[in-house]
């Protein structure tokens, strides 16, 4: 595989199709606010339950999560046991 996998086709599905859904982010419980433009701490990411760092899937959907980019960076590449903040969104 040629390039970076992050910008094909198949992964930008899946960022699109997570970030249809409008679920909070999976670390802090708080919504995210789909007009926030890509770079700012509070605009969402897809973040992975399983870090790739640490053998997850980069195309698998149930690997995937909604995150702020702040929460994200902050959680790094450590796995997560307990949801930090439960969101009241079911």
């Amino acid at each position: 595989m040629t390039g970076n996998p992050r910008t094909g086709r198949p992964y930008r599905r899946l960022v699109a199709v997570q970030r249809a859904l409008g679920y909070p982010c999976w670390l802090c419980g708080h919504d995210i606010d789909p007009t926030l433009p890509p770079t700012h701490r509070d605009s969402f990411t897809l973040d992975h339950l399983v870090p790739l760092s640490r053998g997850g899937s980069l195309l698998d959907p149930a690997n995937a999560r909604s995150a702020h980019r702040r929460c994200n960076s902050a959680r790094g590449n450590r796995l997560v046991t307990a949801q930090a903040r439960a969101s009241r969104r079911w």
